[in-house]
């Protein structure tokens, strides 16, 4: 039984969504191997640190008490334009457009709403932050999670080698005001 598996087994009644922390690196490259190792799409720990170090502040986890449960990278990105797979990233771009790089729930979470929680909290951060726009590439048939949470396909837009058949560039505005993420709500 992995920790993850251990954690959905016992799951506390509140995953919170928390920065990244370089203790979840662990748990953060082991969701991703699981997420992207079968499509062949998998980057490996340390592209996806140098994503991290380039936009902290947009890289959240879902802790599960005792390991993440899911992960959310975040880095500012030209609109039409995104990472290339093949190597990291050295600097961040000065860009209104925040690009979600990767949204991983574990699979023993999945089906809860997480996913959606975590991209919630990103918008609203994103929002606070003064972004415009979230971007994305869409892969392994994913286009219609996203599709149905306001994201365009934008079919022109070139990508990388890398990102495998049928990936799909996406983007949308964000609000200039829009309700709080859940968990930034005041409690009475």
């Amino acid at each position: 039984m992995t920790d993850v598996t251990a954690v959905a087994a016992g799951a506390p009644p509140g995953i919170r969504i928390r920065p990244l922390v370089r203790g979840d690196w662990d748990a953060v490259a082991a969701l991703e191997a699981e997420a992207y190792t079968r499509l062949g799409l998998s980057e490996g720990r340390a592209a996806l640190e140098s994503r991290a170090r380039a936009s902290p502040d947009t890289c959240f986890v879902l802790d599960g008490g005792r390991v993440a449960v899911g992960y959310v990278l975040a880095l500012p990105y030209p609109l039409f334009q995104c990472p290339d797979l093949s190597h990291g990233e050295d600097t961040a771009f000065p860009s209104g457009n925040l690009h979600l790089h990767d949204l991983v729930v574990a699979e023993a979470f999945r089906g809860r709403g997480l996913a959606r929680r975590l991209l919630r909290h990103l918008s609203a951060t994103a929002r606070s932050l003064t972004y415009e726009r979230i971007s994305l590439v869409a892969v392994g048939g994913s286009d219609t999670f996203w599709s149905a949470r306001g994201f365009a396909a934008h079919p022109e837009v070139p990508l990388p080698d890398g990102y495998g058949d049928g990936a799909l560039y996406m983007s949308t505005a964000l609000p200039v005001t829009a309700p709080q993420a859940p968990s930034e709500r005041r409690r009475g």
